[in-house]
């Protein structure tokens, strides 16, 4: 009786370790499989997140056209509130035009016209983030014409101008050549060291950033803004 009494709690832990045991095809097979949390993307939910514009070549542009025109009504009725009726800036927005030469300036004014590279760029950040209380809500066409408007204003395309796909990239922005295309930061990256390391009293820094007109300088005068 102590023998079958001693023999139960070896019976018991073979027959836990049969229940719990799984084969390891089953193992390798769940370890691939997924949680099952959500669904797969649709096409019509991915094609709502696609909406990015490249700025070099307008690869990513949807159909559509808008003139300068059409333009002038949809920013009086969208966008003069914040931005003023000429892209003067109202209270704390930014001005979208003027600031023509004014980037070496103590006091610069980065507009559209006097500081983005791209047209297709002011296309893209319309279209993405405006108007500032609805984003998202202007049709193509609409975002075309407010980006023909506002380059009017800033003198770079005429009056009769029409901002579509193809005509979008090929303009050329005042600024387009000031920018530089490689990073002035230097290298920083170092392997890490654990034997026969560089003596730290022998380093130096021998490239810098500094005095490369990297940034806009703020030493002028403060502008009416400011507190007194």
């Amino acid at each position: 009786m102590s023998s079958l009494a001693s023999l139960r709690p070896a019976m018991f832990a073979v027959a836990l370790l049969a229940v719990n045991a799984v084969p390891a095809s089953v193992m390798a097979a769940e370890t691939h499989q997924r949680f099952g949390y959500g669904t797969p993307a649709t096409p019509e939910q991915i094609k709502g997140w696609d909406i990015d514009a490249r700025a070099e070549d307008g690869k990513g542009l949807p159909p559509g056209k808008g003139d300068v025109n059409h333009g002038a009504e949809v920013f009086a009725d969208q966008c003069a509130s914040c931005h003023g009726t000429f892209g003067e800036g109202e209270g704390r927005y930014p001005k979208l035009a003027g600031g023509n030469g004014s980037l070496t300036a103590d006091r610069p004014e980065p507009t559209v016209g006097s500081y983005w590279p791209f047209a297709v760029t002011l296309w893209d950040y319309i279209n993405r983030a405006m108007p500032f209380p609805t984003p998202r809500t202007l049709s193509a066409d609409d975002v075309y014409a407010l980006t023909a408007y506002i380059l009017n204003l800033n003198n770079i395309v005429p009056a009769d101008f029409v901002a579509d796909k193809e005509s979008l990239p090929k303009v050329k922005m005042p600024n387009h050549d000031s920018f530089t295309w490689q990073d002035p930061r230097p290298d920083t990256a170092m392997k890490p060291c654990m034997t026969k390391c560089v003596d730290p009293s022998t380093l130096k820094i021998v490239s810098t950033a500094e005095g490369k007109d990297l940034t806009p300088r703020t030493s002028g005068p403060l502008d009416t803004m400011q507190p007194k």
